[in-house]
């Protein structure tokens, strides 16, 4: 049975799968009543997930989403290679699986050649946060994969390519997502560069390219996991800016969850940084966001390490977003 998702805005957790009692009292001090998972294929199952849902639930805590990392970023998908059917198989059982375990969310992201950073770079009081430099980019990484330039597949894909791939995977498993009651948001490319190392970013880059990918869809329960930082770092290059896509994505009823990271500038060069420190004004975000009655979760994304441990910075970002999210709901309930 899946459980009651409350209207409104609500704040999550990216958290531990299997958390300690440590852990676990951080998540409630920091008033986290929501939180998204991941795993792997060795665990993967519908006991596992719902064991993780009961062990949560146990402690008051709701799991929203649980996603996969072996059916996440697949070149195999994407660029249609040689284990394409298996992986497409394998994206399917892990839609019902979640379906038995009563978890109504799960994050996709379509990416060929993984996710492309350069060195680590200072931001605000020298904390340290990921950064990207066009003209030193050598390489995507994704769990435990390196995907090297200047052709990481061997031969440059054409657009359309990328697109018949897209739309016969999605028009396959959507279909299951419904029967599971289960609705799958698509993460941006990162970064949203027209192309990288071969491989066109043309589907999840940009606005029109959403757009049309979700007419491919034509399902209820395939829409964004709209990632602000990832909007951010395209810039012009995205066609529409994040407060626009906010109403017309949100019109539709298709964002169903979003990460906020913010970076000092768009491409070809930026760092992420501080909910407070970037160029977009985080509230303007919230509150475009509860304009549309968004109703899903809001996770802190790629926090800037601050004072040598990972939990500072969480604080730090969970406590703004609470805060955003207080100030969105007062002004809309005057």
């Amino acid at each position: 049975m899946m459980p009651k998702v409350e209207a409104g805005i609500k704040m999550a957790l990216q958290a531990s799968p299997e958390p300690n009692d440590d852990d676990i009292k951080l998540y409630q001090q920091l008033g986290a009543e929501w939180v998204v998972l991941w795993t792997g294929e060795t665990k993967s199952s519908a006991e596992y997930y719902a064991s993780r849902r009961k062990l949560y639930e146990d402690h008051g805590i709701h799991v929203y989403g649980f996603g996969n990392y072996d059916v996440h970023n697949q070149d195999a998908i994407v660029l249609n290679l040689e284990n394409r059917n298996a992986k497409v198989e394998q994206y399917k059982k892990h839609l019902r699986d979640l379906g038995k375990a009563g978890i109504p969310y799960t994050t996709y992201a379509h990416m060929a050649n993984g996710i492309w950073s350069t060195e680590r770079e200072e931001t605000r009081g020298g904390a340290i946060a990921r950064a990207f430099d066009l003209e030193k980019a050598v390489k995507g990484d994704w769990i435990g994969r390196q995907y090297v330039g200047p052709l990481t597949h061997g031969r440059k894909y054409t657009q359309e390519e990328i697109w018949e791939n897209f739309a016969s995977f999605i028009r396959e498993v959507a279909p299951v997502a419904e029967e599971a009651g289960v609705r799958i948001g698509i993460h941006p490319d990162d970064p949203p560069v027209p192309e990288l190392a071969g491989i066109p970013r043309c589907v999840f880059g940009n606005y029109d390219g959403y757009m049309k990918a979700l007419d491919y869809a034509g399902s209820p329960n395939v829409g964004m996991c709209l990632c602000v930082g990832c909007w951010l770092e395209g810039g012009p290059l995205m066609g529409k800016g994040v407060l626009e896509t906010i109403a017309d994505f949100g019109a539709k009823k298709r964002i169903f969850k979003v990460h906020l990271r913010n970076v000092d500038q768009p491409l070809p060069h930026f760092k992420e940084t501080f909910l407070d420190n970037g160029y977009m004004d985080m509230a303007k975000v919230m509150k475009a966001l509860r304009k549309i009655d968004f109703d899903g979760v809001v996770i802190a994304d790629h926090i800037p390490l601050m004072g040598g441990d990972h939990r500072i910075g969480m604080a730090y970002s969970i406590g703004y977003i609470n805060a955003l999210i207080n100030q969105a709901n007062a002004e809309y309930a005057v």
